[in-house]
């Protein structure tokens, strides 16, 4: 157990509450509503760290946690997320306002958001839960038992990786793409906005929460915490097994792939 395993257990005894997907909403909503506004470079590098760090600790907490990760896997894991989502955050904002005039460059940027936070995001997630495909995860039973006790598969660790980092993908379209291109085409709204700036700050937030608040569960909806991988897909030493109640070889297995 690592300090940080440790810590969580002593203090929490739980997920921390920012840190749990049915916190995601009030705790990263403010987060990504400060990064579409954002009205230069240095702002939207500062939301795009606080973002990915909160998001590499959400994925943190919410992996398969029968996978072990030593202080020095989390710490690369840390700063290659964060590091992945400035570079990405910095070189789209770059490029806006290299192509564009001042006028035209601030009303893209908040655009800059989504792109940056689709590459940034899934690379968080990639790295934080990259440990899993080197130990493997346990593989489950309908009952959700283990069928080969301390065996793991690194086929269903690859499965379960690769849908969580698709539905954190997802995820970002609705947030960081809606908010900006609806406050820029309907003419109602738009002109509103031009007549009352003041309230591009509460309106902005409100699209951003309501289209977090339906993504969210949309998007982690999409593969379910157990799922399923076929029989023929995973190692050839659970393929022999055979299941307990009707003595037939599985068909499929099941596996925690984690939130």
């Amino acid at each position: 157990m690592n300090f940080f395993t440790a810590l969580y257990f002593f203090i929490y005894k739980d997920v921390p509450r920012p840190f749990r997907m049915s916190g995601y909403v009030p705790f990263n909503g403010p987060i990504c509503v400060a990064m579409v506004a954002a009205p230069n470079t240095l702002s939207l590098l500062f939301f795009s760290w606080v973002n990915q760090s909160q998001n590499a600790l959400v994925n943190y907490f919410n992996r398969n946690a029968s996978s072990p990760m030593s202080n020095e896997t989390l710490a690369y894991s840390y700063g290659a997320a964060v590091g992945s989502a400035l570079l990405v955050a910095f070189g789209a904002s770059q490029l806006i306002q290299r192509r564009f005039e001042p006028a035209r460059a601030k009303q893209l940027l908040s655009f800059a958001a989504f792109p940056s936070s689709v590459v940034a995001s899934s690379a968080n997630c990639y790295i934080v839960r990259s440990p899993e495909l080197e130990t493997g995860i346990p593989l489950l039973n309908e009952d959700h038992e283990e069928v080969l006790p301390g065996a793991v598969s690194h086929a269903a660790a690859s499965a379960g990786v690769a849908s969580t980092v698709f539905s954190r993908a997802v995820l970002q379209a609705p947030v960081y793409f809606l908010p900006p291109l609806l406050m820029s085409t309907i003419g109602p709204l738009k002109r509103y906005l031009a007549a009352h700036p003041a309230m591009s700050v509460p309106i902005t937030t409100y699209l951003v929460l309501v289209a977090f608040g339906v993504g969210l569960p949309a998007s982690v909806a999409i593969f379910p915490q157990i799922s399923s991988i076929s029989a023929d897909r995973v190692e050839e030493r659970f393929q022999h097994l055979r299941e307990p109640k009707t003595n037939q070889p599985y068909k499929e297995f099941y596996f925690n792939k984690g939130l």
